[in-house]
């Protein structure tokens, strides 16, 4: 069990309908239609929104890692995630391909970035053993 210092932040949410319905956020921020992946429909999918996430907190744990390493972060970074929804013989489960685009940073140098990132990202940490990840140097 880890020990906790404090809490940062709680996002609180809202949902109803499952992936046919809408969420929401306590505050207010974050209002989304909820469409199944595939089908018609205006709303967005948990596939896609775990991809947005992950993205935004890797890139974020990117940023850390050059920081510690006076590296300059390139503004031009990006992430491109895919989030699988697959069925098999145990049901259903994920699986994530996430590639990573450092500009203006030595390959070699790029992936010591990311894998420093695949230690402390908080998405990386909660996904470990639990689905299959692929990372990759765009």
């Amino acid at each position: 069990m880890l020990s906790i210092e404090k809490t940062l932040y709680s996002g609180h949410t809202f949902t109803t309908g499952g992936r046919e319905g809408a969420g929401r956020s306590e505050d207010g921020q974050l209002d989304i239609k909820l469409s199944p992946p595939g089908a018609p429909g205006s709303g967005t999918n948990p596939e896609q929104l775990f991809a947005v996430c992950w993205s935004a907190s890797f890139l974020a744990t990117l940023r850390h890692a050059c920081n510690a390493r006076k590296i300059l972060f390139p503004l031009a970074a990006t992430i491109d995630a895919q989030v699988d929804l697959l069925h098999g013989e145990q049901g259903f489960f994920l699986q994530a391909r996430i590639s990573v685009s450092l500009p203006e940073i030595e390959p070699q140098i790029a992936l010591q970035l990311i894998e420093a990132a695949r230690q402390n990202c908080p998405y990386s940490k909660a996904t470990r053993r639990n689905i299959d990840v692929t990372f990759t140097l765009n």
